[in-house]
């Protein structure tokens, strides 16, 4: 599965989860690709999912997709320029993302 990234200004989190070759699961929803064949193209929009943008297509066996990157208002050049990222086994996808800072410990 090759997923590539849309970087956007938004408060909210991305969470993927590749559950078999063509299935991803995206802040907890599964989508299932498994029935489309080479050359397949889903068109932009069609997905019913705000996290995926542009056509999904099925290139060579391989599910090739868009998603938005959340991120705050100063992201680094990671998060802002992201590389797309090939994804070869099931578990969690690592999502670029800069570090959350903690909040000053005002109370010590």
């Amino acid at each position: 599965m090759h997923i590539s990234f849309s970087p956007q200004r938004r408060d909210d989190t991305l969470t993927l989860e590749r559950t078999a070759p063509n299935r991803l699961r995206i802040n907890g929803e599964l989508f299932n690709f498994s029935p489309m064949e080479d050359g397949d193209v889903i068109e932009a929009g069609t997905v019913p999912c705000d996290w995926i943008v542009g056509p999904v297509e099925k290139i060579d066996g391989e599910v090739r997709l868009t998603v938005r990157l959340p991120h705050g208002p100063s992201p680094s050049q990671a998060v802002a320029f992201p590389e797309p990222i090939t994804v070869t086994e099931d578990g969690p996808i690592a999502v670029p993302s800069d570090e959350q800072e903690e909040p000053a410990d005002v109370d010590a």
